[in-house]
């Protein structure tokens, strides 16, 4: 007879003859290829065999240890796969304004974004990033193509679009790529306007009001912290924000482009909305030359701070119920509220006067969703301007963005490469978990079967060999531990503590552990079940 500790890991030194049968992920049994195998309650397998079963012959025949067998199961599909961040999202790069608005997340919802991503069985950590240009979610992914349709489902879902239509506009982006991604987008490289400075005051938000949210957790909001030191340093070292940099500069610029003599003193000039995008129209109004406006908000404390901080400027009020006849009287009207309703139809522009001034109205909408109904356009006597049009406004300086999207490009390099050293380095606290785990159970095991053999002790006396047993496990687990920690004082380098922990890995056969990935993923599912 031959005793197999029942422990999963101790199966690696299991004779070659047992093989591993899983039924169900995470359901292991062991089967004799010839004898029988009784399990013992307490914590050892009992193995009966007959006399030829160790013939080196059938030893030879079965190649496959036990290790190795689950390691190739198809069943226990999570043990290979680790969790992941990924980018899931459309931004003006692949989507048309009209999908984007469906899709973008209120500043107000995102809390509750998080909160339904994390509730997804296949989602550990979650953030969205919605604007104008993009919707874009970031997630620790406990499985990646299950993830990726888990999320895609939930857009879905929360906006109306079907998934084959998001689908067709979508792009995916996994670990470093993503991280990349995130750190263009935070430094302005992957926006409309090359360098625009209002992103990075997006992204800071999204920490600031997901902080504290469950599901905002160590990586994503590692992530996302990341990516504000990155791009507030892609500014610093290559001035790339000098210049016109913001989807509201662009809208200024793009309207003087227009207008006769590319001057705001020949034109009438009304903006819509006094918030963040609304005011800052109005100060790139002001620094390229425009010193009379009218201003329509739903209230005028707005409009009088604008005034303050606007000096020797005609900034002029108007209630919103006068929306209309303002933009009657006005050459080039900028949009910038977050009405979810258009604010000007085609039936009602199509009244307005024909303008002296130039032929057509202009309309430059930069509001998501849209406040100018797409079929105002179709009128001869107006002209609509919508985010995706302001790319004509980024081909004015071409060269220069490009020297200092490569300037910027070496320092995402070198971030992506320092923060996916942290995030790697996370990766062996689960390997210490195990291996004290399994260090533990041996422990335990062995100390059980001493206090069998040696019949009748008293509690001290107990305590004594417990304590022992205790000691000798720490004292042996005290070098594994320390070269898998990232101590500066010993002086390892990330490569040599990730070697030392897939080492370990091997060395113990951690990795069949019924991974930390398929637990969680089980747990998810039975909260969903509840």
């Amino acid at each position: 007879m031959m005793v197999v500790s029942s422990g999963v890991h101790n199966l690696a030194y299991a004779p070659l003859h047992l093989r591993m049968d899983l039924k169900s992920v995470g359901v292991r049994r062991l089967i004799s290829v010839k004898g029988s195998v009784r399990v013992n309650p307490r914590c050892e397998v009992t193995v009966e065999r007959n006399d030829d079963v160790g013939s080196p012959s059938l030893v030879k025949s079965s190649s496959l240890s036990a290790l190795e067998a689950l390691k190739t199961s198809a069943g226990d599909r999570y043990t290979k796969e680790r969790s992941s961040v990924m980018v899931i999202g459309l931004s003006f790069h692949t989507a048309p304004v009209d999908i984007r608005e469906k899709l973008s997340i209120p500043e107000a919802q995102l809390p509750q974004a998080i909160s339904e991503l994390c509730a997804l069985n296949h989602i550990e950590e979650a953030s969205v990033l919605s604007t104008c240009n993009r919707m874009e979610i970031y997630v620790v992914a406990l499985s990646q193509h299950r993830g990726v349709k888990e999320v895609t489902e939930w857009m879905s879902k929360v906006s109306g679009v079907p998934v084959s239509e998001i689908s067709k506009h979508q792009f995916l982006l996994h670990n470093k790529d993503a991280t990349k991604h995130l750190f263009e987008v935070s430094a302005g490289l992957d926006s409309l306007v090359l360098g625009e400075g209002q992103i990075l005051s997006q992204v800071k938000h999204v920490v600031k009001v997901a902080q504290g949210v469950p599901g905002f957790d160590r990586k994503i909001s590692g992530l996302f912290k990341h990516a504000i030191t990155v791009g507030k340093r892609v500014r610093t070292e290559t001035k790339i924000s000098s210049g016109s940099v913001s989807v509201s500069s662009a809208a200024v610029e793009l309207a003087q482009m227009k207008i006769p003599e590319s001057s705001y003193d020949s034109v009438r000039v009304l903006v819509v909305g006094a918030g963040k995008m609304g005011k800052l129209v109005i100060k790139h109004l002001v620094a390229k030359g425009c010193t009379k406006m009218v201003v329509v908000n739903r209230t005028e404390d707005k409009v009088n701070t604008i005034r303050d901080e606007c000096k020797n400027v005609e900034i002029i009020y108007k209630q919103f119920s006068k929306l209309l006849s303002c933009a009657s009287e006005s050459d080039v009207v900028f949009t910038c509220t977050a009405s979810e309703t258009p604010l000007f139809l085609k039936e009602q522009v199509e009244t307005f006067p024909t303008l002296t001034s130039q032929s057509q109205r202009m309309f430059i909408d930069i509001s998501v969703p849209r406040n100018v109904e797409a079929c105002v356009s179709d009128l001869e006597t107006a002209r609509v301007y919508n985010v995706d049009d302001l790319k004509e406004v980024v081909e004015a300086n071409k060269e220069d963005r490009s020297r200092k999207a490569a300037e910027a490009q070496l320092i995402i390099i070198e971030e992506v490469r320092e923060f996916e050293a942290w995030k790697d380095s996370l990766e062996t606290v689960p390997t210490l978990k195990k291996l004290r785990a399994y260090a533990e159970r041996v422990r335990a095991c062995e100390f059980d079967k001493c206090i069998e053999k040696m019949g009748d002790l008293t509690k001290k006396q107990k305590v004594a060999i417990h304590s022992l047993s205790k000691g000798i496990v720490n004292k042996l687990l005290e070098g594994p531990m320390q070269h898998l920690r990232s101590d500066e004082n010993e002086g390892r380098s990330l490569d040599e503590i990730l070697e030392n922990m897939h080492a370990l890995n091997r060395i113990f056969g951690l990795d069949t552990e019924i991974s930390i990935l398929e637990e969680k993923i089980r747990s998810k599912m039975e909260k969903a079940k509840n």
